[in-house]
């Protein structure tokens, strides 16, 4: 009974609590309610607020940007409006131009028309005089035909002739000017040509000996290279074709051969064998075969090196190798690589200045000499050679014609090959070129001065440039000018008579007449 009034009590006071917390509830839930539409109004305001706001924002922006488009089409309207009024003031101005110039024309036209008709009327004035003049004219010569007893054509004839005469005299005395004038300018312009190529050349002379020396680290090295008996050095000479001389040079052998490709060979067999250490006839055979091969390498290197250096193109690799073979090859003591070097130069610089092929000149001048690098092995002259040579590797008719002619063995084809010439010829003859003993040298610049001095009348001689000119002074009491210049002649064939010389020696007369007093 009491559980049952305490589960009653407990339901009653669970009940109340509930309908308590529903009443606190709803009590709660109204009052969040109302201030939840409070919110609302008040975001509702805002917004509106807001609207407004933008509303009007955007009105004025409206506004503004109707204003500026009206602004700018104001703008571009007033400028079109101007252009339209210049253009108008052009076509105007244009118009009146043209206006004024169509009143020109009609005037023209009126002033032509006038002229024309003065024209009209002087051609006819003309005519008539012309054909008074032909009646006068015709009457004259009837005249002078009765008092000459000439026809016209006779007389016509005469005159011919006789301008005929005059023309041809003029044009003699023409040519004989144009002739002296060219010689003198012809020599003026040479002798600049060939200074100038001369000077642009500045190639080095070679002039090699028969002998080359080897420097040894120490003298007890001569000994193994000479090798028990001599077998070393027998086995050197027989294997190179070189004299080896050992004597008293110290530190040194000495190689004495004609043929510098032979010494070259020598030499570098020697250095390598110094450097290798062992010395023995095999070991020396065997370094000789490598040297061989290693020379053939260098010589073809010399020769591209050189077609480099000149900037050619298109030649064969077999004119190549002989080319560099050429290093090896004197011809009277001038390295014959560097002669052909420099005769390309100056034959090159000289078509330059006189307007021909450079290209021709230079490949000719190159090439001209190429048949010594062949000569000893094949028969025929080093020019033969050249010239077949250059045929048989594809070089052009006008290279070949040039080479064929630098030493006048046919004419002269081309003005190339007078160049390849000319430069051959100042290649060898410059001095110190080519090997000349110094004594023999100075005997024949004493012999050039004494035949000179040898002359009545002669008060000073000077031989200069390496003896290819002679500078005389004579008196001039002796001595007058047409003496003088028989005395250049006579000079001049003694020098000839009695002296050997390559090319050729100027002889300069000089007669000055001096007039000194003294003033006391």
């Amino acid at each position: 009974m009491n559980s049952a009034v305490f589960l009653g009590l407990a339901v009653g006071i669970l009940l109340a609590g509930s309908i308590i917390f529903i009443l606190i509830k709803k009590t709660s839930g109204t009052r969040s309610l109302f201030k939840a539409q409070q919110e609302a109004k008040n975001i509702l305001n805002k917004a509106h607020q807001e609207v407004e706001k933008i509303k009007r924002e955007a009105s004025l922006e409206a506004k503004e940007k109707y204003l500026n488009l009206k602004s700018e089409f104001e703008r571009q309207t007033r400028d079109k409006q101007r252009k339209f009024n210049e253009m108008e003031r052009r076509l105007v101005h244009k118009e009146e131009n043209l206006e004024h110039k169509f009143q020109g024309l009609e005037r023209r036209e009126r002033d032509f028309s006038a002229k024309e008709k003065g024209l009209y009327t002087r051609e006819r004035e003309i005519s008539e005089k012309e054909r008074k003049c032909d009646e006068l004219i015709q009457q004259m010569v009837e005249e002078l035909e009765k008092i000459s007893g000439l026809t016209r054509e006779e007389a016509k004839n005469i005159l011919a002739k006789k301008m005929e005469d005059e023309a041809k005299l003029e044009a003699v005395q023409t040519i004989r000017r144009v002739e002296e004038e060219t010689k003198e300018k012809s020599q003026v312009l040479a002798c600049q040509i060939l200074s100038q190529a001369i000077q642009r050349s500045a190639a080095e002379h070679v002039v090699e000996t028969t002998v080359s020396v080897v420097d040894l680290p120490s003298d007890d090295m001569k000994g193994r290279i000479i090798g028990r008996e001599g077998r070393n050095i027998r086995a050197l000479e027989m294997a190179t074709g070189v004299d080896i001389i050992v004597d008293d040079t110290p530190e040194a052998v000495i190689l004495s051969s004609f043929d510098p490709l032979r010494r070259e060979m020598a030499r570098l067999a020697i250095e390598k064998l110094v450097i290798d250490g062992r010395i023995h006839p095999a070991r020396i055979e065997e370094v000789v075969e490598t040297v061989k091969e290693e020379l053939k390498e260098k010589i073809k290197q010399e020769g591209e090196s050189l077609i480099l250096e000149l900037r050619l193109q298109n030649i064969h690799p077999e004119l190549v190798r002989l080319l560099g073979k050429l290093k090896y090859r004197t011809s009277y003591g001038q390295n014959v690589l560097q002669h052909s070097k420099e005769v390309a130069y100056l034959a090159a610089i000289m078509a330059k200045e006189l307007g021909a092929d450079a290209d021709v000149a230079m490949r000719a001048g190159l090439l001209h000499d190429i048949g010594k690098a062949v000569d000893k092995e094949v028969e025929g002259t080093h020019t033969e050679l050249s010239v077949e040579l250059t045929k048989k590797y594809g070089e052009s008719e006008a290279v070949i014609q040039a080479i064929a002619s630098h030493h006048r063995d046919v004419d002269f084809p081309s003005v190339e090959a007078v160049l390849v010439q000319s430069a051959d010829t100042l290649s060898a003859a410059r001095p110190g070129a080519r090997r000349e003993l110094l004594e023999t040298y100075i005997k024949r610049l004493e012999k050039l001065e004494e035949i000179a001095n040898a002359f009545e009348g002669v008060a000073k001689a000077y031989a200069l440039q390496a003896g290819r000119e002679i500078r005389i002074i004579v008196e001039s009491q002796k001595i007058s000018d047409e003496q003088a210049v028989v005395a250049a002649k006579e000079i001049a064939q003694k020098i000839k008579d009695e002296l050997d010389y390559p090319g050729k020696i100027k002889v300069t007369v000089i007669r000055e007449m001096r007039a000194v007093e003294y003033a006391r």
